[in-house]
């Protein structure tokens, strides 16, 4: 009887192997998904094609919750963290697989379970807090990040109903104390680049809306190149076109642009230059001595400046 319970200890150490694969499979997954959002904000690869339609997508991934580090010299999107955390429970997963690991198996075994369970956990309710950003701050939709909400779910699941716990309520117990943990510090994190609490709103008079959108370098190339040829956009800063002309660019890019304030009680305005050049409509580009009016398209901007090294915007 000795024997059989120490068999059965040893089995409920190691868990379930095929749990272990479909874990493997959801993780790669989730790596391709996070890698994907991580080059394409590093500029390495184009747009996305995200179902549903791109707008969303771009509308979220470069909104402030899109970044987690932003200088001048270093750009960490968040997508980067979900693709570490991605990686560390598919290499958790594989350890206990691979042969040369076969005198440590049970230790390896019962270490990993643990593993992917916290990770798995945080992931999970990381991604509570950013779907309820999407819905309630942004108002967009993004499948890349339902799909990943969607896949630490179902790793969660998988770990705690195939890991053959002994102890079930010690699980739930730590896996209780990670996510108040995670909840408190994705909450603050969340409250800490909120625009809305930490920017200068158009509450202030002559000064336009904040840009929220974060810029891809694609797009602050395209606004160094339109400075460097002296393209110039007339706007008023009480006009919203005018604000979704420069969120196209996002915040860093449309720092970069040559803007003329035309409104006369808008701060540092121009009104005297807008007048000469005949501005009747915002925003106005300049481009090549000749002026049009209307919000224009990133990959209409690049043709009309001559911008011929550009990959998708």
């Amino acid at each position: 009887m000795g024997s059989a319970r120490l068999k059965s200890y040893r089995r409920q150490d190691q868990g379930s192997k095929w749990s272990r694969v479909a874990i493997a499979i959801l993780s790669t997954i989730g790596v391709i998904d996070t890698g994907s959002i991580t080059l394409n904000k590093w500029g390495l690869i184009g747009n996305l094609n995200c179902p549903g339609g791109i707008g969303g997508c771009d509308k979220v991934l470069n909104s402030p919750w899109g970044t987690l580090i932003k200088t001048s010299d270093l750009s960490i999107p968040l997508s980067f963290i979900g693709l570490v955390s991605y990686l560390l429970i598919l290499l958790m997963a594989l350890l206990p697989l691979i042969p040369i690991f076969k005198k440590q198996k049970n230790n390896i075994s019962r270490v990993t379970w643990w593993g992917s369970f916290y990770i798995s956990a945080s992931n999970f309710i990381f991604s509570l807090i950013l779907i309820s950003i999407m819905i309630f701050k942004i108002k967009a939709f993004c499948f890349f990040c339902l799909l990943s909400g969607f896949i630490s779910l179902s790793i969660l699941l998988l770990n705690i109903f195939g890991g053959a716990w002994e102890d079930y309520g010690k699980v739930f117990f730590r896996g209780f104390l990670v996510s108040i943990a995670v909840l408190l510090a994705g909450l603050i994190w969340s409250s800490s680049v909120d625009p809305s609490t930490n920017e200068i709103s158009n509450n202030i008079q002559g000064l336009p809306p904040v840009v929220i959108a974060i810029s891809t370098p694609e797009k602050i190339k395209l606004a160094e190149h339109l400075t460097s040829q002296g393209a110039v956009m007339y706007n008023a800063y009480w006009c919203p076109h005018c604000h979704d002309q420069k969120e196209m660019f996002g915040k860093e890019a449309a720092g970069k642009l040559n803007l003329v304030e035309c409104a006369k009680d808008g701060f540092n305005n121009q009104r005297e230059l807008c007048e000469a050049k005949g501005i009747t409509g915002f925003p106005s580009w300049e481009i090549n001595g000749s002026i049009d009016s209307g919000v224009k398209s990133l990959e209409e901007l690049a043709e009309l400046s001559n911008y011929k090294n550009f990959k998708d915007f």
